[in-house]
């Protein structure tokens, strides 16, 4: 997966579900034990998913060696599968009479977790076709051992497969279980070795510890200097782009009001730990008008070691975690907020990251910037997920994830799709805007989030190639894996839910807000300065990632609101209000069709100072690839962003 910061990119160990039946909303990824696709007879059941669709017979370069080392994951899917997913649909729907009626871990853990008896069945299964349990849980069971003991497990052959550059082995065909256990299995995930990273979805965020700063010309809010010297575009002067906007304009625009967070806990995921980050949260706090730090208000839930640091960049996850703590203590200054660092940028880590939230209930509300595209999904590993926020939304928690910053992904992968958890349908797709905060903190006006980039001409006189080309914008479109969940029928339009040509299906994003770096936030890390030493040191940023904790703090201010009842899956809620005055209807232009809108940026050419020298461009807004923001639910903003109505609507 990876994670919404525009330039970072979070790693999530490949998984391609681009041929992958769809997951239906309501219902998890468990084979019928009928005969199957791979010709498994009644006495086997389907794990559907588990032959990845690169595995093609043109790919396919021979049988994989008997003796190659596996290590897999078999996931439980517990007593009552289908009892958990109806039941989370129907306490998160307001219509419904068991709405929000949560239960604690203990009560999901009796009423949905794997028995004793299944997880023995399951053990034993395993260890008779040959392999080794080596850790067994109450989620799943990892196994090692030779392919041949795997095959004979999973009544599959296993197959070195061609994917891009590289080999990998997988499944021949859908891997199967005995029949006899009873659908105990949820799926097994690790029979392909195709790396899955998740990417983190910031934009312009260098990894530490190199030092970057934004050069100036800034406004302090937008449009209080414009770039008067420079040429003009789309009929007058633009202004230069805000230096970084704070929680104070941010809590403005967004109708925060009284509300602080109080009473709410907000839990963030990503990769590994900031060694910084409790310094560096108090002294931005401390020098951009936000509250102080209570003692334990901040805490961190980590591993007891780290992997594949090298493969995730692991430093490159410093700064989102900075980002999004910040970003949530700005926008709901009195929320306790506590960060589960997974142990690598690796689906497994952050599963086990993000079960280790809502076996504890650690947290009301969870921020994830971090995904992947959908084309490197599979319906596997989208299960285990999608088990672990049904069982959150069972217990009130909301998972937020960003859409990503590469507009529909043609210009990152050659092929038009949505990222992956913000794709599934028990997960808050936060999608981007760009942000205008007038003087006074007063809310100007958004567009969705997508740029164009122009450079100044050499001769100083134009903007070369204006509008320019694109250069990232809030992820969104159509899903070619699930399938329209309840909330977003009536709603969605079907030029959008039906644009793959068949039935409809999950649209992304639900809500949104600002993303845009060239209308971002301020945000302050130790980084290594000039000349060697560590220091801290603040900078502006944008992506998804921004508008994921801005979002989740915003849900915390609501549930305050809401005296502090969880408000859980958010998202029947959240189209619930759809067309009402809780949200911004956000278009491509708030200022009419054709009165188009753009900032100047100076920055410096080594990201540093202005020693190489400095470049300037104009950065137009809302133009975001093939998507865009048009009145009503669009695929860049979904129902728009919150508005002055939207968190008192909480309150009745």
């Amino acid at each position: 997966m990876r994670s919404s910061r525009s330039r970072a990119g979070r790693a999530r160990t490949a998984t391609a579900w681009a041929a992958a039946l769809p997951l239906i909303a309501g219902a998890l990824a468990l084979g019928a034990p009928a005969a199957d696709a791979a010709g498994h007879d009644g006495g086997r059941r389907a794990l559907r998913g588990t032959k990845p669709a690169w595995a093609t017979q043109q790919s396919d370069r021979g049988a994989t060696a008997e003796n190659t080392g596996i290590t897999a994951r078999v996931y439980l899917a517990g007593r009552d599968a289908d009892g958990l997913a109806a039941y989370a649909k129907a306490v998160s729907d307001p219509h419904s009479a068991h709405y929000g009626k949560y239960l604690t871990p203990g009560q999901v853990k009796a009423r949905y977790g794997a028995t004793r008896q299944q997880v023995n069945a399951v053990t034993d299964w395993l260890r008779g076709a040959g392999l080794k349990v080596t850790e067994a849980g109450s989620r799943y069971l990892t196994v090692h051992g030779p392919a041949s003991a795997a095959e004979r497990a999973f009544a599959t052959d296993l197959h070195n497969y061609r994917k891009g550059s590289h080999t990998y082995h997988a499944p021949s065909a859908t891997a199967s279980a005995p029949a006899s256990l009873g659908g105990a299995v949820l799926t097994v995930t690790g029979l392909d070795n195709a790396p899955r990273m998740a990417r983190h979805h910031s934009t312009e965020l260098p990894p530490p510890p190199d030092v970057f700063r934004n050069a100036g010309p800034f406004s302090t809010y937008h449009g209080s200097r414009t770039a008067k010297g420079l040429p003009s575009a789309y009929g007058g002067k633009a202004p230069y782009a805000v230096k970084g906007y704070t929680g104070k304009q941010l809590r403005a625009a967004y109708g925060a009001g009284k509300w602080t967070g109080k009473g709410v806990t907000v839990a963030i995921t990503d990769a590994y730990a900031s060694p910084t980050i409790a310094a560096d949260a108090r002294h931005y706090a401390a020098r951009n008008g936000d509250a102080g730090y209570r003692p334990g208000q901040l805490s961190q839930v980590l591993p007891e070691d780290y992997t594949h640091i090298e493969e995730c960049g692991a430093s490159g996850w410093y700064g989102e975690e900075t980002l999004d703590v910040e970003a949530v203590h700005a926008v709901a200054p009195a929320a306790d907020i506590v960060y589960a660092g997974a142990a690598s940028c690796m689906d497994d880590d952050l599963l086990d990251t993000l079960g280790r939230v809502v076996d504890g209930r650690l947290a009301d509300i969870v921020s994830n910037s971090w995904g992947d595209i959908e084309a490197n999904e599979t319906p596997d590993v989208a299960a285990a997920y999608d088990q672990v926020f049904q069982q959150g939304a069972v217990e009130g928690i909301g998972f937020y994830f960003s859409s990503g910053d590469n507009g529909d992904e043609v210009d990152n992968t050659g092929t038009k799709q949505v990222d992956t958890p913000a794709n599934s349908a028990w997960v808050t797709a936060v999608g981007g805007t760009a942000l205008a905060v007038g003087k006074h903190d007063t809310y100007q006006w958004e567009t969705g989030w997508g740029t164009r980039k122009a450079v100044l001409s050499k001769d100083g006189a134009g903007w070369d190639g204006f509008p320019g080309a694109f250069s990232g914008g809030a992820g969104g479109g159509t899903s070619k894996t699930v399938a329209q969940p309840f909330y977003q029928r009536g709603v969605v339009p079907d030029g959008l839910a039906k644009a793959g040509g068949g039935g409809a299906m999950r649209t992304v994003p639900d809500i949104a807000a600002v993303a845009d770096p060239n209308t971002g936030f301020l945000v302050g890390q130790t980084q290594t300065l000039p000349g060697g030493k560590q220091g801290y040191d603040e900078y502006r940023i944008g992506g998804t990632s921004l508008a994921a904790p801005v979002i989740a703090g915003i849900q915390a201010l609501a549930q305050q609101a809401r005296h502090g009842i969880p408000i859980g899956f958010a998202n029947p809620g959240i189209y619930q209000r759809y067309g009402t005055p809780a949200y911004h209807d956000v278009t491509d232009h708030p200022l009419g069709v054709g009165r188009g809108l753009a900032v100047v940026r100076t920055d410096y050419v080594n990201g540093v100072d202005a020693s190489k020298g400095t470049t300037t461009s104009l950065r137009s807004l809302g133009q975001d690839s093939s998507l865009s923001a048009r009145p009503g639910y669009d695929d860049v903003t979904g129902v728009g962003s919150p508005a002055d109505g939207y968190i008192a609507s909480y309150r009745h």
